[in-house]
């Protein structure tokens, strides 16, 4: 592959087969691992989309990934780290929230979110997976076949999200549509005809607001054991968070909480089809190989094509110099399959140990916070799949996301055995 047909900012390049992505950051990481790409030009989709600005590094490299998240005062985040272009800043705070934070403002809500976590909360939310997981898997048991995304993964994320935060069954549907919207930044398919994708994403996202926003009033004068009731009235040496923080926070919540857990798990099971081998170990010891498999099919997965970082002074990258204002782009799939930190970096192996993975962002104060509970999701349902749906795989090939930003499937057929659901106590 010539390094110099390589365009990481054409969405063509996202359509892509897995396959032939990797092989082009490979070649990027071997021959130019600080590639520089024009930005993409949205303003030809989007009335609301400004000109593109001076263009990006693309940080392919592990060693670079983590060098960058390492020195946030060097790095920033708060020029917008969701998107690659320079979006308004009301933009900016409503899409990614502490995501695109910096210091002291990142740690001030990251203290409040941490807050309302509590041991009890986070122990009666590890008790709903198990529940949750249980059901939707006795939706499908007798059926022989579904879509594992529709049926299974995608379901799974957003459940819990929503139980979470305290939002009533009747509006799953609402929240999944909008969340689709937000996080594929683009794909047609979550689009109507004609559909202006930056004015979608903005609808999308007040719908959203408009949903918590209603649900934190009534949470005021009627509180209750779920998360928003915890983030209102969580208040940290006189500080708490303001209700755009509270809103976007919630949008937050459900892309990078429900999207990214529901691809891993999503991949998960591609992988585990495709190794066989590593299936049988797995299925072999669920509860003993759950603490390295489950960071494999993180790494394997990459949720998160990227993250990008504003540089704040002038400094020198592996030997590159980089100025003031410089966007730099951390490509977490290539950096995960880095042949200088990985043996044999394109085989899936459960038992992988070391598995220094960035697929929750790299060590530094925007290591996902949300890391426990998306292992938590990912070992509890592939542990009761290979338990209860023994011989389930995936039937056909998986329908990606044509997005820059999530590394996602849309659609995965799957078969496997019909078995009766559990009887469970009421």
């Amino acid at each position: 592959m010539n390094v110099d047909k390589i365009d990481l900012s054409d969405m063509g390049f996202w359509a892509l087969p897995w396959s032939e992505r990797e092989q082009a950051f490979a070649v990027l990481r071997a021959e130019r691992p600080l590639a520089y790409f024009a930005e993409p030009d949205l303003s030809a989709t989007s009335s609301l989309a400004p000109p593109p600005g001076r263009g990006y590094r693309a940080v392919t490299r592990h060693a670079d990934v983590t060098e960058v998240c390492r020195h946030p005062e060097i790095y920033c985040s708060s020029k917008g780290a969701l998107s690659i272009i320079d979006l308004p800043e009301e933009m900016v705070e409503f899409f990614a929230g502490m995501i695109s934070t910096d210091n002291p403002r990142h740690a001030r809500l990251r203290r409040i979110v941490s807050a309302a976590f509590s041991p009890r909360r986070i122990n009666a939310i590890e008790a709903s997976i198990e529940a949750v997981a249980g059901r939707l898997i006795d939706r499908v048991a007798g059926s022989g076949e579904c879509d594992f995304v529709a049926e299974l993964s995608a379901p799974l994320s957003l459940e819990i999200i929503c139980d979470m935060m305290g939002l009533p069954a009747s509006e799953h549907a609402t929240v999944l549509r909008c969340s689709n919207i937000i996080a594929s930044s683009g794909d047609h398919e979550y689009l109507e005809p004609g559909d202006d994708p930056l004015e979608a994403m903005l609808s999308a996202g007040y719908e959203l607001i408009d949903l918590l926003t209603k649900l934190s009033a009534f949470r005021v004068d009627h509180p209750t054991d779920d998360l928003t009731t915890a983030l209102i009235s969580t208040n940290i040496d006189g500080e708490a968070m303001t209700p755009s923080e509270l809103a976007s926070f919630f949008i937050l919540l459900l892309t990078a909480g429900s999207e990214t857990t529901r691809n891993a798990i999503t991949h998960g099971l591609v992988a585990l089809t495709e190794y066989p081998d590593q299936r049988a170990i797995w299925q072999a010891d669920p509860i003993g190989v759950a603490a390295t498999g489950v960071d494999e099919v993180v790494r394997w997965a990459s949720p998160v094509n990227w993250m990008r970082r504003t540089v704040t002074e002038d400094t020198v990258l592996s030997g590159e110099e980089l100025h003031l204002g410089d966007k730099v782009l951390l490509f977490y799939g290539s950096a995960n399959r880095d042949e200088s930190v990985f043996a044999d970096p394109y085989r899936f192996d459960v038992l992988r140990n070391p598995n220094p993975h960035v697929g929750f962002g790299a060590p530094g104060p925007h290591f996902c916070l949300g890391a426990h509970l998306a292992r938590r999701e990912i070992d509890v349902m592939l542990r009761e799949l290979l338990i209860r749906l023994p011989d389930i795989e995936a039937s056909g090939e998986p329908v990606q996301t044509v997005s820059r930003f999530v590394n996602g499937i849309k659609q995965l057929p799957c078969t496997f055995t019909p078995v009766a659901p559990l009887v469970r106590s009421a």
